[in-house]
């Protein structure tokens, strides 16, 4: 593939990648639903990326990837973490404890809207017509996913914007490490962010929070939820995302997220026992229809 090819299309190597990341993190909203359900949030939130972080080091170790920050990137490793981790996380989970998984994974995947703009903004990636046309595609499906539900979202206005602000500041922090890069794997990389991104997680769990930090004080499903969250979401994921971030131009790992949404409000249906309607499907056709435009090279002249 050529260069200016590999610019607007996401890495062909990188596509199992992107199905496992967008069948865990779809399938983790309804989990994540059911863990705050009976486990106060940020305590919630401080097991998750306590898991993640040993899980990522203990892999980055195995492998014999390197684990220190190379002189003089720590503030960019900071920058990053508090807008990649404590940003999204914080936001996100108060936003889904205050609205229906569905709908909060719709305005968190509002993402690559946000990460297209500041992409062309802080980074000078090209606005190309097939990137205008996936931002398109995804926010009709995003509004399909909606539908009905616009006075829903009216009703829990805080909600929607922890939501929000969450997908803002996840784009931001995507742009941030790839306009200021740290020389790190992508294991130790996702490791120190989740490391530091545990202390004010953990601080704001200890004064602002009651409840037990153990899991297993907790009804069925609720602990599969912690569980799912501890092993899949924050270990096979997030390296997952941050391999296909730093690789990918932002613009294009940004659009190939919008399917996660899709596979949140239909894996909600089966863990929360919702029907699906037609506008759905119609969703699901029009973000597939918004992959295509980063998944399929560009014909050559």
């Amino acid at each position: 593939m050529r260069d200016s090819e590999a610019a607007h299309t996401f890495p062909p190597q990188l596509i199992g990648l992107l199905i496992g990341l967008t069948l865990g993190w779809g399938a983790n909203w309804p989990m994540m639903k059911l863990a705050v359900s009976e486990m106060a949030p940020m305590r919630f939130r401080t097991l998750c990326l306590l898991a993640g972080a040993v899980g990522l080091f203990t892999m980055a170790r195995a492998g014999g990837l390197r684990l220190a920050v190379p002189a003089g990137q720590w503030p960019r490793l900071i920058m990053a973490a508090l807008f990649n981790i404590c940003g999204w996380n914080i936001f996100a989970i108060y936003g889904i404890s205050l609205m229906a998984s569905g709908r909060a994974a719709i305005l968190g995947y509002t993402m690559p809207i946000w990460g297209v703009v500041l992409s062309v903004w802080l980074l000078g990636e090209p606005f190309t017509r097939r990137r205008a046309l996936g931002v398109a595609l995804g926010l009709t499906g995003m509004l399909f996913l909606l539908g009905g539900e616009i006075q829903a979202v009216g009703r829990s206005p805080l909600g929607a914007l922890c939501m929000l602000i969450a997908a803002f500041a996840w784009a931001l922090g995507t742009v941030c490490m790839k306009r200021w890069p740290v020389d790190l794997p992508p294991s130790s990389f996702t490791a120190w962010q989740l490391s530091i991104g545990l202390v004010p997680v953990l601080i704001i769990a200890l004064t602002a929070e009651q409840g037990s930090f153990n899991p297993f004080t907790l009804s069925a499903g609720p602990l599969v939820g912690v569980l799912f969250n501890l092993v899949v979401a924050f270990n096979f994921c997030y390296w997952a995302w941050y391999k296909i971030a730093l690789l990918a131009p932002v613009g294009v790992s940004s659009l190939s997220t919008m399917m996660i949404p899709v596979v949140g409000v239909f894996s909600g249906m089966l863990v929360l026992g919702e029907a699906p309607r037609w506008t759905d499907y119609a969703a699901l056709v029009l973000v597939v229809a918004s992959l295509s435009t980063v998944l399929i090279p560009q014909r050559t002249r």
